[in-house]
């Protein structure tokens, strides 16, 4: 009888249908009783030798069947409709809560254990809520009732059926924390081996090329092995409770048998009686080996509910305090005011003091070596984390005080890694904006430089690009990504190395088109290759998370400093004969 509160609290998203599901639960135990009664009217009648009436008797057990036969169907068909139900609603919470955390709170997570709890661990929820609680209420309250009713037909009966029906629902109680424990030890060495089998698929070319194949197949041939130790540790506990409760089920049925049988022998019991108490006997234990089935069935559920609830409740690395809608009809300023920024660890600042003002519908670039703050500063603007110290606003308004999702609409952002999903062209593309037309698409594919690419392949737009966009080349999926965001049409344009994977000549070309079709949006620029930003109408170099300069190419060229050596740096890199 092992409550979880996480399982209870999943389980109040579908109070109807599991009312329904425990009533028609209810009404199917009924049944049972009725059928045990009418069974022991026909036994007492043939006793006796009064067969003439056993007819109706007969045809009411099989009427009594019937009904059960109907009411089990309904009620398997309710308790299923609630386990979906709670699975879908929990699944949405789960994911957006995900989606809430944010990248930086779930860093440490690995994506093949999440996977395990959304899919494997929620299922096991599903079967632990729809039918293992609904037959917990009937165990909590069938076989009470009929010991009393038992003591009533023959008392001694009824205290041979006591102590085992207490043994059979309370001595595997002993065992709880230990089933608990083990449980634990199994899902977690289940989650592991999930998280390597799923990182090593993905990572399976670079396996390939270092010649790692053969350690990543003996290193999950050890997480199987764990996980089977781990499944036969928590088999040997639940056995060991399996094998209590039927000696006691057992031990308890054979002694009310015996109790029935010598009060029948003196005369104390009439034959009627005597039967009754025998399959009485019977239905007492039913809902007890009953739910030891249904535990077993959603066993998995409770050992996934610890991960669950951390999930669930685990705070985002921002609060959703905001407010205002970041609805702009134009395109907002982006300032930077004093800020400040240390990641948790660090011996220094990430950003000390950075100010600077990205101008409404211009182009403005943020360079600097690595390690100057230039991705900080974008997961600032992004909320993904807030600063220590200082602002930063969107129109005159700190970005905190827009809400969560608003302020990421209005902001179209295309990383150096990006993402495609297993799904056509124009479907990535329409992830941005559903309600897109063919030539919007292949606007902002030409726009991203990709739209003749697109044209040559067999089925253009309508071709399926695989997982993680498997059938591209790197470049071809970040110009496609780039597509994306500017389908979007979000007032504020942000690249973080948009246009790494491009070569030099194809990264001035698609920098010309996204300076002209970005004349309306304020756009951020990060990039390395110095030659991107070079006509952007801004330009602010960061050093060691300072504001080392600001200005415009041909005037921080001119200065010197940290701009000149990065301009001098890229020169020289370019110049270098190829290996």
């Amino acid at each position: 009888m092992m409550l979880h509160p996480e399982l209870l609290h999943a389980a109040r998203s579908a109070r109807l249908p599991l009312g329904r599901a425990c009533a028609l639960l209810a009404a199917v135990t009924v049944t049972h009783l009725a059928q045990a009664v009418l069974l022991a009217l026909v036994l007492s009648r043939i006793a006796r030798g009064q067969t003439a009436a056993l007819a109706p008797l007969l045809a009411s057990v099989l009427a009594v069947v019937l009904v059960r036969a109907v009411l089990s169907r309904a009620q398997r068909l309710t308790a299923v409709t609630a386990g979906a139900a709670v699975r879908v609603r929990l699944r949405d919470a789960l994911l957006e809560r995900l989606g809430a955390l944010g990248p930086t709170a779930i860093t440490g997570a690995r994506a093949g254990a999440v996977r395990a709890t959304l899919v494997d661990g929620v299922e096991g929820v599903d079967a632990y809520i729809s039918r293992y609680l609904p037959q917990l209420l009937i165990t909590c309250t069938v076989p009470p009732l009929l010991l009393v009713v038992v003591a009533l037909v023959e008392p001694y009966a009824a205290l041979a059926l006591g102590p085992a029906l207490l043994l059979a629902l309370f001595g595997p109680r002993l065992w709880d924390r230990l089933l608990a424990r083990r449980g634990q030890e199994h899902w977690d060495s289940y989650e592991g081996l999930a998280a390597d089998y799923l990182e090593a698929l993905q990572g399976m070319a670079t396996l390939r090329a270092t010649g790692a194949v053969g350690r990543a197949r003996e290193r999950l041939e050890r997480r199987s092995a764990a996980l089977h130790r781990a499944t036969v540790a928590k088999l040997r506990v639940s056995l060991v409770d399996t094998g209590l409760t039927d000696l006691a089920v057992q031990g308890g049925t054979v002694a009310a048998v015996l109790v029935a049988c010598s009060s029948a022998a003196t005369g104390h019991t009439a034959a009627t009686g005597a039967y009754l108490l025998l399959l009485l006997a019977s239905e007492c234990f039913r809902p007890v080996r009953d739910l030891s089935r249904e535990w077993h069935a959603g066993y998995l559920g409770v050992s996934a509910a610890d991960g669950i609830a951390a999930l669930r409740t685990a705070e985002p690395g921002v609060r959703d305090a905001g407010t205002l809608p970041a609805a702009w009809r134009t395109a907002p300023d982006i300032r930077f005011e004093h800020v400040c920024f240390s990641h948790p660890g660090s011996g220094r600042p990430a950003l000390d003091g950075v100010t600077f003002t990205a101008a409404a519908g211009r182009t403005t670039a943020v360079v600097g070596p690595s390690g100057a703050g230039k991705s900080t500063l974008l997961s600032l603007l992004l909320r993904q984390r807030d600063p220590d110290s200082g602002h930063v606003t969107a129109a005159g308004t700190d970005i905190a005080a827009y809400t969560l999702a608003s302020l990421r609409r209005g902001i179209a952002v295309v990383s150096q890694e990006t993402y495609l999903f297993h799904a056509t062209i124009a479907e990535n593309l329409r992830v941005a904006r559903p309600a897109a037309t063919d030539e919007q698409l292949r606007a902002a594919a030409r726009t991203a430089g990709i739209d003749q690419e697109i044209a040559r392949l067999p089925d253009g737009y309508a071709t399926l690009v695989g997982e993680r966009g498997a059938t591209l080349s790197g470049g071809q999926r970040q110009r496609l990504a780039l597509a994306r965001a500017l389908l979007a049409d979000a007032p504020v344009l942000v690249l973080d190395e948009a246009t790494s994977a491009v070569d030099e000549r194809g990264e001035a070309r698609i920098v010309r088109e996204l300076l002209a079709a970005g004349r309306g949006r304020t756009c951020l620029v990060v990039a390395h290759r110095l030659d991107a930003v070079r006509h952007a109408d801004h330009i602010v170099v960061l050093d060691a998370g300072r504001v080392a300069a600001a200005g415009d190419h041909t005037a921080l060229l001119a200065g010197g400093g940290v701009y000149a050596s990065l301009v001098a740096a890229g020169r020289t890199a370019t110049e270098e004969p190829a290996a």
